[in-house]
């Protein structure tokens, strides 16, 4: 297994933790919501409606999901609330995915040497 700097620096992460997220980056309109937020951060669910082809309500339950699995953040900002990406949470779920490949690989090398 190989182990980065960057793998140093992500929090670690569970298989349900990685399986919560993964679930939640299935759904289309959450990816399209996270790929908002991370090129315009601090955005409410209201502007992103605008942006994306569902209602505010659907915007927010979405934006309420990812907040759940740490995806995104919220902030208060006047009477606005604003979300912004948590890179982090991808960034050690990457990690357990390259963990997994890691060890998938060598499973794969050590079956085909005794074979």
């Amino acid at each position: 297994m190989s182990v980065g700097k960057a793998a140093s620096r992500t929090p670690s992460v569970t298989a349900e933790d990685a399986e919560q997220v993964l679930a939640a980056l299935a759904d289309p309109t959450r990816r399209q919501l996270l790929e908002l937020l991370g090129g315009s951060p601090g955005r409410s669910a209201s502007a992103l409606a605008g942006v994306v082809p569902v209602s505010r309500q659907a915007v927010a339950q979405h934006l309420a999901l990812l907040e759940e699995c740490s995806l995104v953040q919220r902030r208060r900002a006047g009477r606005e609330v604003l979300f912004s990406v948590r890179p982090d949470r991808l960034a050690g779920v990457a990690s357990w995915l390259d963990d997994r490949a890691d060890a998938w690989r060598d499973r794969l090398e050590t079956a085909e040497q005794t074979s």
